[in-house]
């Protein structure tokens, strides 16, 4: 795995071992940073499920203000400290080593772009936007980005929730689905 775009570029990172985490493919953050490259100088990224880092440092290499990588994984925030340190990035990452309701539910800061890539197969999608939404978490055209292979379950699931999040975009990769969305 690799920084695809910017200052960076070309930068391999370190990754996690084993199978607890699936990291966001290259192919993937390449489409996705290509979807949101006109906003993402000076923005705050907040990359929820944060793995190695891949996506917030990719949003640092691009020009991003600020992004805070969260991960529970004791040995993932190993690996997010190394990347971050190959990058020379401390001054513009915030790591953090919590669950993701206790962050979202205690977080005083907006952002302007919030990754969501929890394991597949869980409900993390649906609360992390109830959540985000609730605690008032986005800037005015702050935007949430989820990853996930079950596209039609997490749009229902967050449909059913009746908040005003308009889905206003999704996108296919393979197995993994991007779905974006903002308050409306």
């Amino acid at each position: 795995m690799r920084i695809i775009g910017g200052l960076a570029r070309g930068t391999n990172l370190y990754t996690l071992d084993g199978l607890d985490t699936r990291p966001t493919l290259d192919r993937v953050r390449e489409s996705l940073f290509n979807i949101i490259q006109n906003d993402i100088k000076d923005s705050v990224l907040l990359d929820l499920f944060a793995g190695s880092g891949a996506v917030g440092l990719e949003a640092i290499s691009r020009g991003a203000k600020k992004a805070v990588l969260c991960d529970k994984n004791k040995k993932a925030i190993e690996v997010i400290n190394k990347n971050v340190k190959k990058l020379r990035a401390e001054e513009k990452v915030q790591i953090l080593c919590i669950d993701y309701e206790n962050y979202l539910k205690t977080s005083q800061e907006k952002f302007d772009f919030i990754y969501l890539d929890p394991p597949y197969k869980t409900k993390c999608v649906s609360k992390s936007v109830q959540l985000i939404y609730n605690e008032d978490l986005l800037t005015e055209k702050g935007v949430i980005i989820a990853e996930t292979d079950e596209l039609e379950k997490v749009i229902n699931e967050i449909n059913e929730m009746k908040l005003s999040i308009n889905i206003y975009d999704t996108r296919k990769y393979g197995r993994a689905r991007l779905i974006f969305m903002r308050k409306e």
